[in-house]
């Protein structure tokens, strides 16, 4: 991958998260944009929008931050565990997904149901085994792990700040945008790389063949 295709990978996924910011903030405070409505305050509208619009960029470069310490330490477990790497990153996950149900469950005392834990936890391991499962199709079946890894396990370090905020709107605000950037930047890295390399092979058949004819001219 070279600078300029960097560059627009990176800002497209900032794009993306501001806008999947801006989207659940409609749902999660609904009531806020209700109240500037009725009456119209056109200040105080644009100034939410804005606000979530720069959340969601916030969290956009978290989740380009957590997609490169992915590349870091998949490439670190390789050469760490080598075969036994794919192993480790589903104890990794079953970890991760316990955690998500019984330590947030614990910080609250039971007072928030814990049902609502389970299925949050589940609702991320099936979002990220769909992703996982697109990413394997596009590239190549032993992909299928990392990606799942990826999904949950990256994604909830990067949650961490949103699970330990009182209530669960800053959750809410934070996980739209990371799980819309992660998604993205897994699914369409690899479509890049393709392209790249294919725009290098014709580059190098131009360039053999102008050198075979200039040969043929100098003979």
């Amino acid at each position: 991958m070279n600078i300029k295709n960097l560059i627009h990978f990176l800002f497209k996924t900032a794009i993306i998260g501001g806008v999947a910011g801006l989207i659940i903030s409609f749902f999660v405070q609904y009531n806020v944009y209700a109240a500037n409505l009725s009456p119209f305050n056109f200040m105080e509208l644009i100034g939410l929008i804005i606000f979530n619009i720069g959340l969601g960029l916030t969290f956009s470069v978290l989740s380009m931050t957590g997609f490169f310490a992915y590349l870091f330490v998949h490439r670190y477990g390789i050469s760490l565990f080598r075969s036994f790497w794919p192993t480790v990153q589903v104890l990794l996950i079953v970890f991760v997904i316990f955690d998500l149900i019984y330590f947030p469950y614990q910080a609250t005392k039971g007072e928030v149901s814990l049902l609502w834990y389970i299925l949050m936890a589940f609702a991320l391991l099936g979002y990220g085994w769909l992703v996982a499962l697109r990413k394997a199709k596009e590239t190549k079946k032993s992909a299928f792990i990392p990606a799942l890894f990826f999904m949950v396990v990256m994604t909830t370090v990067e949650w961490v700040p949103g699970l330990q905020a009182e209530g669960t709107e800053y959750a809410w605000l934070m996980i739209a945008p990371l799980l819309a950037c992660n998604t993205y930047q897994l699914l369409v890295l690899h479509r890049i790389n393709k392209k790249v390399d294919a725009t290098n092979k014709q580059s190098k058949k131009r360039t053999s063949s102008n050198n075979k004819k200039k040969s043929v001219k100098d003979a």
